[in-house]
């Protein structure tokens, strides 16, 4: 972090799938992320979810000048509409049996919500087809870390380079503390899918270290007190080329959910991380 309290992003980029130096360019996303002091855009926020991400979460926004109008756990799950009809938009925190019924209570209250509860895609459909028919605002995302969306896009190029290189097996690992209830993770998820749309030798994901060979492998490991971290792996006969992200604490995901709870006040429509980094 440098004197402004500022993230710079580099990322590689390549203009095709197949490796050309001379095509190589790099570019710098620039994305003045403040951690501490006043955001330009003050509101009175929800928290659906209040556990440890909660209250990380609620930390931030407080110090970014936000306040919070409602703190939801298991002691007040039937909380009164009302109290989320006064907030400016409301940040999802909680569980996959609790997320569609809290974005639909959003969607009720007519405030925009900010997702990050994963394991509950199954009824993503379902959600957006409401969202889109009612004009309600969501924004969804399977990690909020401004690390890890650069992660995603790195990880893109690298699938693109590899393409033509069939002699490399890939592979992704994640781990996370054993608290985390869904295998494999969303953020795992999101890596995998970006790496099958840019490369031809693997149609689907499996979460298993046995796979076929038109299947992507992603290990998945529950460990007491770690943090999480993704792992992609290209391995030939001569040597190994790998990709990585550990998150230190959960601040760099509270951070990212409170951007984009920013990005969302008054707005409508589905959106992504990808949206609020511009990226």
């Amino acid at each position: 972090m440098n004197k402004n309290n500022s993230m710079i992003g580099t990322l590689l980029f390549c203009n095709n799938k197949k490796f050309n130096p001379n095509n190589f360019q790099i570019l710098f996303l620039v994305k003045k992320c403040t951690f501490v002091g006043l955001s330009k855009t003050i509101m009175k926020i929800a928290i659906l979810g209040y556990g440890k991400m909660g209250k990380v979460i609620e930390e931030i926004a407080i110090q970014r000048g936000h306040s919070i109008a409602l703190k939801v756990n298991q002691t007040n799950l039937d909380f009164d509409l009302e109290l989320l009809r006064v907030c400016d938009v409301a940040i999802e925190f909680s569980s996959p049996e609790s997320a569609v019924e809290n974005i639909n209570k959003c969607f009720d209250a007519n405030i925009p919500v900010v997702v990050g509860t994963t394991g509950w895609y199954a009824e993503l459909n379902a959600v957006q087809e409401r969202c889109i028919s009612e004009n309600k605002g969501l924004l969804y995302a399977t990690n909020f870390s401004v690390g890890v969306n650069i992660f995603y896009e790195i990880n893109k190029k690298l699938a693109a380079l590899m393409n033509p290189n069939s002699q490399y097996e890939v592979k992704v690992e994640e781990t996370h503390h054993t608290q985390k209830l869904d295998a494999p993770s969303g953020t795992a998820i999101t890596i995998a899918e970006g790496i099958i749309a840019s490369l031809d030798r693997k149609d689907s994901w499996k979460n298993d270290i046995v796979v076929s060979e038109n299947e992507l492998g992603i290990d998945s490991k529950r460990i007491e007190n770690v943090p999480g971290t993704h792992i992609v792996k290209y391995e030939s006969e001569i040597d190994v080329i790998e990709i990585k992200h550990e998150a230190k604490n959960r601040n760099g995901f509270a951070f990212g959910a409170v951007l984009a709870a920013e990005y969302m006040k008054g707005k409508k429509g589905i959106f992504t991380m990808k949206d609020v980094l511009s990226l």
